[in-house]
């Protein structure tokens, strides 16, 4: 047996077509899914510090007031506001670059791999804020129709990871397609809708530096200082102007450079030419230590490393782990904790709470399942490979996990302390609700590549009749 370690993950097979093409994907779930245990460990530890005797200490901690000074020039925020308008800025960077990226060569690359998940997706925010407003129509609440539209991928993923290959795996490609679209609508609302007064001059100075940051990426500048720089002052412009801070993050990363200096080819040959050079060395001195000539073929093989792999790809692989392990489970940390008092109930059962309640976990139901349903029925598109519209009503449970982005929403559209803490309940109670529900359901069905024909209904025999849209990896 050989004692050269694999060169690629266990559970992604060099030899197939598939298992290449898979691989980016199943690291970047395993990472999710590890991101949202951590994002599940930091809202417990909320809710039970909110609740505790040492309640109010939770509270005291996050409205600290904290200032940054430089030359009579700063800024001064409490500690939750810095870490919802500043770290989280961070976090919507990433979304903005695997945004960029899905539509570019992954699922969102092609009109009809796009079809469903934009189609699913767009349902799936429209009929939940719809219900959201119908239950608040004439009430306080109303400005709260945002918060039930989003889906949080980390716990959805999170759960489906749970089924393990219960489930085939277009349907988690699929489900991460729809949330990566569900971020993007999310980006949108809260730019468009949730936005106060602006300051023309601030938000002219961002509009400057974002120019600059898009000349800066067609001079093929890149390297990462110039974007951070720039990025952080136009952070600052939108910070000032009143245009919500994470929206800087999104822009950002639409001027990150895709292209890189070296090709595939140029990198085959690159390397291929590195590891001769290492191999000979190999044969005169075998102690890597020693070897000026091994050290040197490693050197270069790092070299065309970076080189072929494009600034975009470079600061999503860099920053993912810190949003997953860090930046969100603190924004989880800061933002979860709700106090139960004796009124509860109460709260549960009033317009803001009953509206996100149904709008996640009905509303997601409707607006995913129907709309998936009818684009297929149709025949403008067909369902991922072994997925049924069984498993696409399971998925659309798990998208009323709204969690992360719906309590985002919440802090911006609630003026009101008791609006914004009935909203968390809400979230809170929809996002168990769907979770646990979702995760029964999906069990219960097991991966579609057991199921008999006879178990196939109608709707499902439509995605047999014309090649899934995901099949196309294989041949």
């Amino acid at each position: 047996m050989s004692d050269i370690p694999p060169a690629v993950p266990r559970y992604a097979d060099p030899s197939t077509r598939i298992g290449r093409a898979f691989t980016p994907f199943r690291e970047f779930t395993q990472t999710e899914v590890s991101g949202g245990i951590l994002l599940f460990v930091a809202t417990v530890i909320a809710l039970v510090w909110a609740n505790s005797p040492w309640g109010s200490t939770y509270n005291d901690l996050w409205h600290t007031t904290l200032t940054i000074d430089i030359g009579g020039y700063g800024l001064s925020k409490t500690l939750a506001h810095w870490i919802n308008d500043g770290l989280m800025v961070i976090f919507f960077f990433v979304v903005g670059l695997e945004i960029k990226r899905e539509v570019m060569v992954g699922e969102l690359a092609t009109r009809r791999q796009a079809a469903l998940p934009i189609a699913a997706a767009a349902g799936g925010a429209i009929v939940p804020a719809l219900i959201y407003v119908a239950l608040n129509i004439g009430e306080g609440g109303i400005r709260g129709w945002g918060v039930p539209m989003a889906t949080d991928i980390a716990f959805a993923l999170g759960v489906m990871a749970l089924l393990g290959d219960r489930i085939p795996l277009g349907l988690r490609v699929f489900v991460t397609a729809l949330a990566i679209v569900d971020d993007l609508i999310a980006v949108l609302v809260i730019a468009i809708f949730y936005t106060e007064a602006v300051e023309l001059a601030y938000l002219l100075a961002g509009a400057v530096i974002l120019g600059l940051l898009i000349v800066v990426n067609r001079l093929d500048i890149t390297r990462p200082l110039v974007y951070g720089v720039l990025g952080v002052l136009l952070w600052l412009a939108f910070v000032k102007s009143g245009v919500h801070a994470t929206i800087a993050g999104v822009l950002l990363a639409m001027t990150i450079p895709a292209r890189t200096v070296m090709n595939s080819k140029q990198f085959l040959q690159a390397a291929d030419s590195a590891m001769a050079d290492f191999h000979a060395a190999c044969a005169r001195n075998p102690d890597i230590l020693s070897s000026h000539d091994q050290q040197a073929a490693l050197q270069e093989i790092e070299s065309a490393a970076e080189l072929v792999q494009s600034p975009m790809q470079k600061f999503e692989h860099k920053l993912h782990p810190w949003t997953s392990f860090v930046i969100v489970p603190i924004f989880a940390l800061a933002n979860a904790g709700v106090a139960f008092g004796s009124d509860f109930f109460e709260v549960l059962v009033g317009p803001v709470s009953l509206g996100i309640i149904f709008g996640l976990i009905l509303g997601k139901q409707l607006g995913i399942t129907l709309v998936t349903w009818l684009m297929v029925r149709l025949g403008w598109t067909s369902l991922p490979e072994g997925v049924t519209m069984r498993h696409i009503h399971g998925a659309s449970l798990l998208a009323g996990i709204g969690f992360t982005m719906s309590l985002f929403i919440g802090e911006l559209a609630f003026l009101e302390a008791d609006q914004r803490e009935a909203a968390k309940v809400g979230i809170l109670v929809a996002s168990v609700i769907a979770g646990t529900v979702g995760f029964l359901l999906l069990r219960r069905l097991g991966n579609a590549s057991t199921v008999t024909e006879t178990e196939v209904d109608e709707s499902d025999a439509v995605s047999v009749t014309e090649p899934p849209i995901w099949r196309n990896a294989e041949s």
